[in-house]
């Protein structure tokens, strides 16, 4: 069983994501900041900066955004072919020019978002990406006869100028795609109606489309997974997602419960589970524990014997370690919502096969991960790396 539980006031939002009464997922939403991520905005370019490739564009927020020349140009599946980087950037856009952009990621105090012109609509079973000649597959969809069932419904059902990317919600649906692929179109044509009727007349950024906020995208992503129940104790949420269901999840058994308390998350008596979102160290069942340290580049994860010692096998002994922080780190990723590059220095294996089986345990328990994972595996120095996109946008 699914439930979501929303604690809001006027300065924040806590959202907890529970799977039988234990935290999965956890969002702490400060509302005085503008979350932007997703939006998308008629933007006019301001300064063309020919060193970097790049320009700065207002898109009628504080600060100026920031596009890069790759985010302009035709979007290409990088697997077959490569852009044409030798274009200068001031041969593809002028200043003054006014142009369709979406912010990929959010403001900090130090730069403005960067946005591109590749857009991307988030349905139910399927990501709208315009203009794009593309259409790729959740890698978590791994039946090849399924992978093809829904590219072929997919490609017989969207405009010949469209791509998409097939979520794993799709797996087994066939209607509901349809009808999915129809909706984003309609969306997106409303779009593009709009900056057309007001590009010409508009001297400033503006806000053409908001994207959905943290708690709708779950309840979007986690519909067709059994969610249950949404308890909320502020009314104009309650009533705001009770109308967003209505909208869009058809047919829908999620109860919606208003609960008038000062702090909710406390009747759920997730406090502990809480508290350790925020520790360094995280102590392993088995007696040995792994270290999270969080840099501007990337997120370093240590795993330590500690108190385990063990049977006489020393390689069985680092492997069960090592099985159990596995286990761990992927419910930590997705707990604290880390994204960026990941790095993971587990304790040495001599054994080929136990770390094959580490590498193998590690993308089938990301498999639960609503956000988009990629492992690499062990590097030359023996280090899993591997990467995560954010699911909710961290100003950092």
């Amino acid at each position: 069983m699914l439930e979501i539980i929303i604690d809001k006031n006027q300065e924040e939002e806590k959202i907890a994501l529970l799977e039988n009464g234990n935290l999965i997922e956890y969002y702490d939403n400060n509302l005085k900041e503008n979350r932007n991520e997703g939006n998308i905005y008629l933007g006019i370019v301001k300064d063309i900066i020919p060193g970097m490739q790049s320009a700065f564009v207002d898109i009628g927020t504080e600060k100026n955004s920031f596009i890069h020349l790759k985010d302009i140009l035709p979007k290409v599946d990088e697997t077959k072919e490569k852009q044409d980087l030798s274009l200068k950037i001031s041969d593809v856009i002028k200043p003054n020019q006014k142009i369709l952009v979406q912010v990929k990621k959010d403001s900090n105090e130090q730069k403005g978002a960067r946005v591109s012109t590749h857009i991307n609509l988030p349905g139910r079973y399927t990501v709208l990406m315009p203009d794009v000649n593309i259409i790729t597959i959740s890698q978590k969809i791994e039946e090849k006869a399924e992978q093809q069932k829904l590219i072929e419904i997919v490609k017989n059902n969207i405009s010949n100028n469209n791509g998409a990317i097939i979520r794993t919600s799709a797996k087994g649906k066939e209607k509901e795609i349809i009808e999915d692929i129809k909706n984003l179109e309609n969306k997106w044509q409303k779009i593009k109606e709009t900056f057309k009727n007001q590009e010409k007349h508009l001297n400033e950024g503006k806000l053409l489309y908001k994207a959905e906020n943290i708690v709708q995208k779950m309840i979007i992503d986690l519909s067709g997974k059994n969610i249950e129940k949404i308890t909320v104790n502020n009314k104009q949420e309650n009533d705001d997602i009770v109308k967003f269901i209505e909208e869009n999840i058809k047919n829908s058994n999620i109860k919606v419960e208003y609960l008038e308390k000062p702090n909710i998350l406390s009747e759920y008596y997730i406090d502990k589970q809480l508290e350790k979102i925020s520790k360094r160290k995280i102590w392993l069942k088995c007696g040995g524990f792994i270290t999270i340290d969080k840099t501007e580049a990337l997120t370093a994860i240590d795993v330590n014997t500690g108190k385990y010692t063990g049977n006489k096998d020393i390689e069985q002994t680092i492997y069960t370690v090592n099985k159990e922080a596995t286990i761990e780190i992927a419910k930590q990723l997705r707990l604290r919502d880390i994204g960026g590059i990941i790095i993971i220095d587990y304790i040495d294996m001599k054994n080929q096969i136990n770390k094959q089986k580490i590498e193998e345990l590690l993308k089938e328990r990301l498999k639960e991960d609503r956000s988009k994972t990629q492992v690499e595996g062990f590097t030359k120095l023996d280090l899993m790396e591997m990467t995560r996109k954010h699911i909710c946008s961290h100003k950092e």
